[in-house]
């Protein structure tokens, strides 16, 4: 999810003959682990760009241009350039009501052009009839562009355009972009930003960091169309199967059962979240656990990664560490079964016949942990997005090296080469000394 973040969140592309033959093991010796899903054929990019077309947008202050005319050009310039492959929606806020009842223009956003292929001549047309009218609903437009790209295997995008804060919470827009990703709908959210207003930039890099996307200030209609252009693009780039959604458990006698594979789940500020892995006897268990800062959080946080054995003992833990990014913080951690640990596996797995010999696997249970506190005012729900990598690979034995003995052989032979040292260093002393008097 990388080791990497959801927000993110770092993947890592397991091999599918270590999967099978996993699955095909723990079958004859115990329950069947939930895999992550399998790779599929790839379903068409989907994206919605969202206008905010409140009043606030007649403002003429980008290039000496109205802010609306600038996104309506941005607009077209990306229309054109759009991959044939793409599914493109546009949605608009705050486009029709022009009265001064908040409770009507706060549900004023409508989609003027469906997800779907791109009709060139008709998204042009749609855009260019629109006019600055009403109030910035943008938490409700969020929530409906997330209906409108609908549900599927693959991330779905959407790209958000505002130049103000949200004028009609609640919903209040941060919480939606949390609630959104919590429900597990593989949603990203990008904004861009038109106006240098503080307050707009810290709700829409809540609403970014909530949902793993970036926040941008466009302060030009090159800026703007580029980077309108640049997230189109990323879709198709990032086009990838989401992680699989599994919920860990308070114990690890109740956590679910994971192959290899990417998984994302949801952990409460302070929690300890219980999953479970099977590994064999010369295999080598790598995991590694990522969560993303989407809201402000006290000081002196952080994310530990434990593995122990089924009756508790802790066999190994990873510290955490830093991204590369200061919203995302990762661990992660290596341990490799042996012929020693196969008690540590469930009491309760059936015994091998004598004339057919079953290893039983480890049951190892992966334990992540935070020391994560909200700050005062901030929601604790939903918990914050993890994302957790499981491998299993034939263990790496340790490099060979010269077999020195053990024990009183060993103390045997260092004494021997400390006599001889000594010998060598003492006849070249006698030799410099006789050779300086010489002299």
């Amino acid at each position: 999810m990388d080791f990497t973040t959801l927000p993110a969140v770092i993947n890592f592309r397991r091999s599918a003959a270590v999967l099978l033959g996993l699955l095909a093991t723990t079958a004859l010796t115990g329950p069947v682990p939930a895999a992550a899903d399998e790779e599929q054929a790839a379903e068409p990019p989907r994206v919605e760009l969202v206008l905010d077309v409140s009043g606030s947008m007649r403002a003429a202050d980008i290039d000496g241009r109205s802010r609306i005319s600038v996104a309506q050009q941005a607009f077209n310039d990306v229309v054109d350039a759009l991959p044939e492959e793409t599914q493109l929606g546009i949605r608009v806020l705050g486009a029709t009501y022009k009265g001064k009842d908040k409770k009507v223009g706060c549900q004023d956003t409508q989609q003027i052009v469906p997800v779907g292929p791109v009709d060139r001549t008709r998204a042009k047309a749609a855009v260019a009839t629109l006019r600055p009218t009403g109030f910035t609903p943008v938490g409700l437009a969020l929530r409906s562009a997330a209906q409108d790209l609908g549900t599927g295997a693959t991330t779905r995008r959407i790209v958000l355009i505002t130049d103000g804060e949200d004028t009609c919470a609640p919903p209040d827009p941060c919480q939606v972009a949390r609630e959104l990703a919590a429900q597990g709908t593989s949603l990203v959210v990008d904004t861009l930003g038109l106006a240098p207003d503080e307050k707009v930039r810290r709700q829409l890099l809540c609403i970014a960091a909530a949902t793993g996307g970036t926040y941008t200030a466009a302060q030009s209609a090159d800026e703007l169309t580029g980077r309108i252009k640049q997230l189109v693009e990323r879709a198709g780039d990032t086009h990838t199967r989401a992680p699989t959604v599994v919920g860990g458990a308070d114990a690890c006698d109740s956590a679910p059962l994971l192959a290899p594979g990417v998984y994302a789940d949801r952990e409460a500020f302070s929690e300890h979240r219980y999953y479970r892995v099977p590994v064999r006897p010369g295999q080598e268990l790598r995991a590694s656990v990522s969560m993303a800062l989407d809201r402000p959080v006290n000081r002196d946080y952080g994310v530990l990664l434990r593995a122990t054995a089924a009756d508790g003992r802790e066999l190994v833990r990873g510290a955490d560490a830093g991204s590369g990014r200061a919203d995302v913080l990762s661990a992660g951690l290596r341990w490799s079964a042996t012929a020693d640990d196969e008690d540590a596996g469930d009491d309760d797995n059936a015994t091998a016949e004598p004339s057919t010999p079953v290893v039983e696997p480890t049951t190892v249970c992966l334990v992540v942990s935070n020391s994560f506190a909200a700050r005062p005012g901030t929601a604790a729900t939903p918990g914050m997005p993890v994302e957790l990598t499981i491998d299993v690979v034939a263990a790496a034995g340790a490099p060979d090296g010269p077999d020195l003995g053990r024990g009183w052989v060993l103390l045997a032979l260092l004494t021997v080469a400390g006599l001889l040292t000594g010998l060598i260093a003492g006849l070249l002393t006698r030799w410099w000394v006789a050779t300086w008097r010489e002299n």
